[in-house]
């Protein structure tokens, strides 16, 4: 089995509702990504899938902290019974520093995937969220590939490297389109800023990104803008390709773009950047 989820897709802080999947699909995306850790036993998915011919449903991710191994199994059984091959299972450790339970959090999703294994879920069919080497090499040896977030295309390509030819890699980019202008500028900088404060505590994305090279004073709230610039493309539609475009030439296979700025911004956005992206839409 391989992933077939097209150059671009869509990822959302929560479900999309079937509407907004059959818009997605009609735009030429060719999935969509389930943020915001939702519930493992995904009791929307059917919805998503029925309303839609090919698009594909991956999560971005299930919490292995939260969500059982069991449940999330049973979960892709049922849809690959229902849907086959249309839904990708994305799983990650999540933030460790909102878990009650310390173990390292390696540890815990080593042993989850031992589970998935135990209960027949193909490691074809599973990413994994990665940003730091050791993760990223798991993500190779243990699914299809990885599902950064939060990153770059110097990312991307660092993480090409580790991961070697033939492993997937579907890294999220944010996005708030704009007419270009100074104006239209400092308040996507403004949007970008409200969404990436929140993992400026985080440990995992705050060592990600001085692996990256930034500086103390980048990553220190609320970021410079220099750090937002990176994280969060904005301007044109034209101009946001562009960036987008830059994961693919990193070595992305896929880029899940979250539209910022609320949920009324997401089709008009995902419409306009359809042609400058190249899709049928």
């Amino acid at each position: 089995m391989t992933i077939d989820v097209g150059r671009y897709g869509v990822w959302t802080f929560g479900k999309v509702s079937p509407e907004q999947a059959a818009a997605i699909e009609q735009l030429g995306y060719g999935a969509v990504w389930i943020g915001g850790s939702p519930s493992g036993d995904l009791p929307f998915a059917e919805a998503i899938l029925d309303s839609t011919d090919t698009l594909q449903l991956a999560t971005g991710i299930i919490n292995v902290w939260s969500s059982p191994a069991s449940q999330a199994a049973e979960t892709y059984h049922r849809l690959e019974k229902s849907h086959p091959g249309r839904f990708l299972l994305g799983i990650g450790i999540g933030h460790p520093e909102h878990t009650e339970e310390y173990r390292k959090p390696y540890d815990v999703l080593v042993e989850y995937l031992d589970a998935l294994d135990a209960a027949d879920v193909p490691a074809q069919r599973r990413v994994v969220a990665a940003l730091g080497p050791k993760v990223l090499r798991l993500a190779r040896d243990r699914s299809a590939g990885a599902h950064p977030y939060l990153t770059t295309p110097e990312h991307t390509a660092e993480a090409r490297k580790i991961l070697g030819d033939g492993v997937f890699l579907a890294p999220e980019h944010k996005v708030v389109l704009t007419d270009g202008s100074a104006e239209a500028t400092a308040e996507a900088r403004r949007i970008g800023r409200e969404t990436v404060d929140f993992y400026l505590n985080l440990s995992n994305y705050l060592n990600n990104w001085r692996r990256l090279g930034f500086t103390e004073e980048d990553i220190a709230k609320p970021g410079s803008d220099k750090l937002i610039d990176a994280v969060v493309a904005h301007g044109t539609a034209e101009s946001i390709a562009a960036r987008l475009a830059e994961h693919i030439d990193a070595g992305a296979d896929h880029v899940t773009i979250q539209v910022l700025g609320g949920w009324d911004k997401l089709l008009p956005t995902l419409t306009a950047l359809a042609g400058p992206l190249g899709l049928k839409g």
